[in-house]
């Protein structure tokens, strides 16, 4: 692995912060949507690979207004291309800090996890002969109960 044993933690002053900061970052992009899968499958898409086509249509409509129809807004779609090269450049951004979130937040998992199954072993042997262990033995032991139960199949049919 890329990475050496995560020793590291987050104070309930940062997370404050942290959480502050992504409240500010909402704040100030009041304008954001959730499209439902419909109207994602109904959307044209434009992702960042479209920049540099839309861009350059934009340059063409500026250049060429008298092709254009005069219900076409070249002042709107220089406003719609703006925002999409700013949302493409933060969604960017934001990808990459949650990509590390998730990797990191899998890396630690798999720590504790580890760490966890070591207290689990400790806790089966020493609910032999220590009174009171036994029930949270079965507690820790619930885990790997339920990992071990196999999901019913899908059915053809969903």
């Amino acid at each position: 692995m890329s990475y050496q044993n995560i020793d590291a933690s987050l104070s309930a002053a940062d997370m404050k912060i942290i959480k502050t900061a992504f409240d500010t970052v909402l704040k100030k992009l009041p304008f954001l949507v959730s499209l439902t899968p419909q109207e994602r499958m109904a959307t044209f898409k434009a992702g960042p690979d479209s920049t540099s086509f839309v861009q350059n249509a934009l340059t063409a409509a500026q250049d060429h207004p008298t092709i254009l129809p005069v219900s076409f807004s070249i002042p709107g779609f220089k406003k719609d291309v703006d925002l999409f090269t700013a949302l493409t450049e933060l969604g960017t951004l934001a990808d990459s800090v949650a990509s590390q979130i998730d990797d990191t937040r899998m890396a630690v998992g798999g720590e504790a996890m580890q760490e966890a199954a070591q207290v689990y072993k400790y806790v089966k042997t020493a609910a032999q002969t220590t009174p009171g262990l036994k029930p949270v033995a079965e507690q820790l032991g619930e885990r790997f109960r339920r990992a071990g139960e196999r999901k019913p199949a899908a059915s053809a049919e969903e």
